[in-house]
């Protein structure tokens, strides 16, 4: 575990945050760093096609040694979310974690404490992984990357071990929802995919919300306020009064497991002009059409309470849950809960309250479940990993190639 501990600190130290605000891509120079990084480590352990395309996207792949076996992919995405900065991460390592409370050194009064932390105390003895307390760490998704440089490492290694071809694919803005915007699926080549990107082990992740995104924007009138008895139009005031009709019962904050919400989640701008931002999710891709339908009521509702006013919705497809595109090859999920077994371990399926690049490969026709990687906490600066949920990972994958391995 020691290579892979190094692997990912090391990773963690590159600043790769997604910016929503562009329409680069990646949308930020670090992910283009990342990844030269990892095409040179690729190449160093004796790959032969590895590429970082002009979209920063890195291919390579390990090939078979069992005729006529299927192609597989395993993809991680290199960018980490823009809801907290990620600039000069300082992982620290905890070695035997004591099962208490961590108070983070870099800021007082950040701590990951056991009564707010499911499952937190059940990992004494582990090595856990952090941050001082003022970044993010990053284990979302640079854990998936670590766990699979390492297993392509292992498999070169070990030429024993039969398996048929593995695509490895590296993507960028995943976190602002563009992480697959670039891939050509002939490209691929495989029969299925799994992104390595969930929480502690032995998950399956096999169901993802559906999601679209919304821009309400609020034109108003601008003027000296001086002058501006009976003519100005405060557009600031006007996303104030759409908020507040929004209903609590749809907020993030107040629903759970199969529950979808309406999530505000940005506001810029000023009198004359702002602009809220939000996200819409269900598990029932059809619910988000009545979400979409409430913003266009709520809006209308504020033009007429704010006369000169104007206020308009946009909404955008974002990505759509992949429990329908996964039966299209159900080897996909069932091989994954049997190299699980494999290594001793029973698989636990869930459905993400979020998505993964795999929901949109999924809906364009390249069945993805996503797999644990022993992240935890993340898009918080109480992020953390633990390093042996992570090896577990890794050996999941060396079976998982094993098992594609005998497959015709």
């Amino acid at each position: 575990m020691s290579t892979l501990l190094e692997r990912f600190c090391r990773y963690v130290q590159v600043e790769t945050t997604a910016v929503e605000q562009t329409t680069d891509y990646p949308s930020s120079k670090g992910q283009l760093e990342l990844g030269r990084i990892l095409a040179e480590e690729l190449r160093a352990m004796g790959l032969k096609d590895v590429e970082q395309d002009a979209h920063g996207l890195v291919w390579a792949t390990v090939p078979g040694n069992v005729p006529g076996a299927p192609t597989i992919a395993w993809l991680a995405h290199v960018d980490t979310s823009p809801d907290y900065t990620a600039a000069k991460v300082m992982p620290i390592v905890h070695k035997n974690y004591a099962g208490d409370d961590i108070a983070l050194p870099g800021d007082p009064t950040k701590v990951i404490r056991v009564s707010e932390t499911p499952h937190l105390a059940s990992y004494r003895g582990k090595t856990l992984i952090t941050t001082d307390g003022t970044t993010l760490l990053g284990a979302d998704d640079k854990a998936g990357v670590a766990v699979i440089m390492t297993a392509v490492a292992a498999l070169l290694a070990d030429r024993a071990r039969q398996h048929g071809p593995i695509r490895i694919i590296f993507t960028c803005d995943e976190e602002v929802g563009r992480g697959v915007n670039k891939i050509e699926l002939s490209k691929i080549g495989a029969v299925c995919a799994y992104t390595l990107d969930g929480e502690a082990h032995g998950l399956i992740e096999n169901e993802t919300f559906s999601a679209d995104g919304a821009v309400v924007t609020f034109r108003g009138v601008n003027i000296h306020p001086g002058l501006a008895t009976g003519r100005m139009v405060n557009a600031l005031r006007a996303a104030g009064l759409f908020l507040s009709r929004l209903p609590r019962d749809l907020a993030p904050e107040t629903t759970s497991d199969r529950g979808g919400f309406i999530h505000p989640y940005g506001i810029e701008g000023g009198v004359g002009e702002a602009k809220l931002r939000l996200i819409l999710r269900s598990f029932e891709t059809l619910a988000l059409g009545a979400h979409a339908s409430l913003l266009q009521r709520i809006a209308q509702q504020v033009e007429a309470e704010m006369p000169g006013c104007k206020v308009s919705v946009e909404v955008k497809t974002q990505y759509r849950n992949m429990r329908e595109y996964l039966a299209k090859e159900p080897r996909a999920v069932k091989l994954a809960a049997e190299a699980f077994r494999k290594i001793g371990i029973e698989p636990t399926f869930k459905s993400i309250r979020g998505g993964t690049d795999g929901s949109r490969l999924s809906e364009l026709g390249l069945p993805t479940p996503n797999l644990s990687t022993g992240m935890h906490n993340f898009h918080s600066p109480l992020e953390f990993a633990v390093l042996e949920e992570m090896q577990t990972a890794v050996d999941m994958l060396l079976e998982l190639a094993t098992l594609w391995g005998k497959e015709r």
